[in-house]
């Protein structure tokens, strides 16, 4: 008779979420993940090949929690940002692993259904994905640099987060011209 499992590829994928926000992308070990999960690093390949596929395995997982998340705010434009800003604050570690190389662009295509929805309410159907594309790399960036600390001129970050929602969200709706080519 076989012998049991001792872990499963949930508690590992558990395990090294937890390694990652307590020490960062070198923090999410192997050996790490099979102390945290309470068997010998061998027996973790069992479920991952190596550490790539447990980044991959981490990432996946993050991109899922960020989707419940999501789901969970009132579907506008603002809902989603503050939800997906919230979510970077409590998982920092998470959100930058999110979006590195690892992520596979079809997990992170999961994650774009709702704000492709709140863009073509905004902007319209043709325009969706470039109104997406522009909330998105405004919203990663800000998060990016508030994460690192880069708000260093004093003011009310808050209110530059909101102040900037208020102008996409006008920019959007105002449809303007896109330049030509």
């Amino acid at each position: 008779m076989p012998t049991p499992e001792k872990t499963s590829l949930s508690a590992i994928v558990a395990a090294g979420q937890d390694l990652l926000e307590s020490g960062g992308q070198q923090g999410l070990t192997m050996q790490g993940v099979a102390e945290r999960v309470g068997v010998r690093a061998p027996s973790l390949y069992k479920h991952v090949r190596d550490r790539a596929a447990l980044q991959a395995a981490v990432a996946e997982a993050t991109v899922d929690d960020l989707i419940v998340r999501l789901e969970t705010t009132d579907g506008s434009l603002e809902g989603l940002a503050h939800g997906y800003r919230g979510f970077a604050r409590e998982r920092p570690e998470g959100f930058r692993l999110m979006l590195s190389v690892v992520t596979p662009p079809e997990t992170l295509a999961r994650a774009a259904v709702p704000i492709l929805h709140a863009s073509a309410e905004l902007a319209g159907e043709e325009d969706a994905l470039e109104a997406a594309r522009l909330v998105t790399a405004w919203a990663t960036g800000f998060i990016g640099m508030e994460l690192g600390g880069s708000f260093r001129l004093g003011g009310d970050v808050d209110r530059a987060f909101a102040y900037g929602l208020a102008r996409l969200r006008q920019a959007l709706v105002s449809g303007a011209e896109l330049p030509a080519g």
